[in-house]
């Protein structure tokens, strides 16, 4: 049985995509914790929230060890992927090096709770959580509550999405992916519409952070960016990324472009865009930070 969150989205069955994504985005997430865990003392602890497959715990793990040590704690609501970052991020710091401690919490980061279930922290990171909770300013206020006096909130929340494909596929009416990006916007607001209580957040993310008492408050973006020809990880990530998008979306579209999802999904058919030689993977997202004063 899968196990749900607040959007009832079941993110056990996921957990391969997760994981694909993880793997291309291996630069992207070195480089951000790279840059986040830069801003920090020596020995500092660092809070993963909604930890998902472990892929940028471990890049921050490993930008503790380059940086004399640490702490690193993995939190997520869902004990499947729990267990799957904290199996992730231990081997990927397995070498030698400096010792950073890594310690898993299933906690839930709508709960009042989390303030007892982790320490003090010189960083958290959550990467697209915030926006699965009933309130959005309540939540970032909770995470903005874990900080140690001088401490940092990053948020990954936004920036420009994903694109994978050509404008014109030659399957149905030119401008698909287009439309496929409107219909799963479409589907995230009738997400949050549907979430018991849902409280509508109806200022920016930099605002968010200065409204939860945040001082310093900037934002960067970041990009993955594999260009054709992709390789063959890249390949499967981009179709998992169009079948994502259409089980989310499908039934906001017109008769004929399902008929041309179907065919651009079918691995037997002349269509299929896994078999494309101009696929290639280019998203943009953005990190907000704040600092505890």
């Amino acid at each position: 049985m899968g196990a749900h969150t607040h959007d009832d989205f079941d993110w056990t069955a996921r957990l391969a995509d997760l994981r694909h994504h993880d793997a291309i985005a291996a630069d992207a997430n070195r480089g951000t914790a790279e840059r986040l865990v830069a801003m920090l003392q020596p020995g500092a602890t660092v809070i993963d929230i909604g930890s998902g497959a472990g892929g940028m715990a471990a890049h921050l793990g490993l930008a503790l060890r380059a940086r004399g040590g640490g702490r690193l704690v993995l939190v997520d609501a869902v004990s499947e992927l729990l267990e799957a970052a904290n199996d992730h991020v231990r081997a990927a710091l397995s070498g030698p090096g400096a010792t950073v401690t890594v310690d898993t919490v299933l906690g839930d980061a709508a709960s009042d709770r989390l303030g007892d279930q982790v320490p003090p922290a010189d960083l958290v990171w959550a990467s697209a959580v915030v926006h699965h909770l009933r309130d959005q300013q309540e939540g970032v206020n909770r995470l903005a509550s874990l900080l140690t006096p001088g401490g940092w909130l990053a948020l990954a929340e936004g920036g420009l999405g994903t694109q994978c494909l050509p404008w014109d596929l030659g399957a149905g009416e030119p401008g698909l992916p287009d439309r496929l990006t409107a219909a799963a916007k479409s589907w995230f607001a009738q997400m949050r519409a549907d979430i018991p209580g849902s409280v509508r957040l109806t200022v920016g993310w930099t605002r968010s952070l200065r409204d939860a008492g945040l001082t310093d408050v900037t934002s960067f973006s970041y990009l993955i960016d594999h260009p054709a020809p992709v390789s063959e990880e890249v390949r499967t990530a981009a179709v998992k990324w169009l079948e994502y998008l259409t089980e989310l979306s499908v039934d906001r579209l017109a008769e004929d472009d399902r008929a041309a999802l179907t065919a651009l999904l079918d691995p037997a058919g002349p269509a299929y865009i896994g078999a494309r030689d101009d696929l290639f993977y280019l998203a943009s997202a953005t990190v907000n930070l704040g600092k505890r004063r």
